[in-house]
C-alpha cells in the first residue's frame, strides 16, 4: 500500500467513476484502475462494486474510506509544517464552522491569517455540530465553533457567544422583533425544522417537552440553504440564530422573531481536542479566530449575538 493507490481510492470514492477520477488525478484510466487493484490485493479485499452506473463502495471500502482521509490529512499536515518552518510559523490548520456562522467567519479568518502567518495553509470544513464535534475527536480538524458539546475527556471547549433562536417565516407572515412569538402560538403550523439529533432539532424538541407543546413538522431537512429556501417558497416557518439569515433579513426576503415562553438559546463554543498535542501554528490560528468573532460581535454583525469570552 502507498500513498498514490490511496489518493487513486480516495478520489474514485468521491467521485464514483475512474474516468472522472483519471482526469482530476492526471493519469490515464488504466493507471487509475491498476491502483485500485493493487490496493485491493494488499487489503485482500474488493473494495468497491464495480455497477452499471459506476464505482459504489463496498462494506471494507467505506471502512478504509475513513482512515485513508486520515493518513492522507496527516502528510498534507507534515508537508505544511515542514514547508512554512523555514519562515516561522506554518502548517496545516483545518477549522471547522457551522453552517449558520461560516460566512461571517470564514472571510476575515483567512484574511487575518494570510496577514500574520502567511506560512499557514487554511482549511475551513462545514459542518453541524454533531458532524464537527465527530470530526474534531477523530482528528479531521483541528478547532472549530460549535455548540451542544456534550461533556468529553476527548474535547475542551470555551464559551464564546451566546444567542438566541428565532421564528422566520416569509415576508408576508410580518413578523417582528418587538413581537416575541411564544412556542404554544406555533400549534398547528407547519414547521420545517433540521433533521434529528441536528443541534437545533435538539434544543427545540427539549424545549416543546418542557412546555408540552407538540410541533406540526411538515418537512425536516439536513441542509440550512434548504431549510430556507422552503421558508421563501412559503412552505412554513422554521426555526433559526438570527445570524443564519441575515442577508435575507436586510433585503426583506423573510420576517423573523425572537421566540419566547420559553426562549429557547444556544452557546457557541470554541472546541479543541484533549486528546493530542495543539501545534503553535493552530494555537495562533485559533486566537485570530475567536478575535474575528468577537469582532462580529462587537460590530454588530453577529446579530443578537452576546459576547461571553474575555
Amino acid at each position: 500500500m502507498d500513498f498514490k493507490q490511496l489518493r487513486a481510492f480516495i478520489t474514485v470514492a468521491d467521485t464514483g467513476n475512474v474516468t472522472r477520477a483519471a482526469e482530476l488525478l492526471n493519469l490515464v484510466q488504466p493507471a487509475v484502475s491498476r491502483q485500485l487493484r493493487l490496493l485491493e490485493e494488499d487489503i485482500g479485499t474488493a473494495l468497491f462494486e464495480r455497477e452499471r452506473h459506476g464505482m459504489v463502495l463496498t462494506d471494507a471500502g467505506k471502512a478504509l474510506l475513513v482512515y485513508a482521509r486520515r493518513a492522507m490529512l496527516e502528510l498534507d499536515r507534515a508537508r505544511a509544517e515542514i514547508g512554512g518552518a523555514v519562515d516561522g510559523i506554518g502548517g496545516l490548520v483545518t477549522v471547522g464552522l457551522l453552517p449558520s456562522t461560516a460566512d461571517i467567519v470564514s472571510s476575515a479568518l483567512v484574511s487575518a491569517v494570510a496577514a500574520s502567518y502567511p506560512g499557514i495553509r487554511m482549511r475551513i470544513a462545514m459542518g453541524y455540530a454533531g458532524t464537527l464535534q465527530q470530526w474534531l475527536e477523530t482528528g479531521e480538524i483541528d478547532a472549530a465553533l460549535l455548540y451542544g458539546v456534550e461533556r468529553s475527556a476527548s474535547i475542551l471547549s470555551k464559551p464564546l457567544l451566546e444567542e438566541d433562536l428565532w421564528i422566520v417565516g416569509p415576508a408576508a407572515a410580518k413578523l417582528r422583533r418587538q413581537k416575541p412569538v411564544s412556542l404554544a402560538s406555533l400549534v398547528g403550523k407547519p414547521l420545517i425544522l433540521p433533521s434529528g439529533p441536528h443541534g437545533i432539532r435538539t434544543l427545540v424538541d427539549h424545549a416543546c417537552a418542557v412546555s408540552g407543546v407538540e410541533l406540526t413538522v411538515m418537512a425536516e431537512t439536513n441542509a440550512m440553504s434548504i431549510q430556507k429556501s422552503l421558508v421563501l417558497g412559503g412552505h412554513g416557518l422554521t426555526v433559526l440564530p438570527p445570524i443564519a439569515f441575515a442577508d435575507e433579513l436586510a433585503r426583506g426576503l423573510v420576517s423573523a422573531a425572537p421566540l419566547s415562553g420559553p426562549k429557547i438559546t444556544r452557546t457557541i463554543v470554541l472546541a479543541l481536542p484533549a486528546n493530542r498535542a495543539v501545534g503553535s501554528h493552530v494555537q495562533r490560528t485559533v486566537e485570530l479566530l475567536v478575535e474575528c468573532a468577537r469582532h462580529a460581535v462587537v460590530r454588530g454583525a453577529w446579530l443578537e449575538a452576546r459576547w461571553l469570552g474575555d
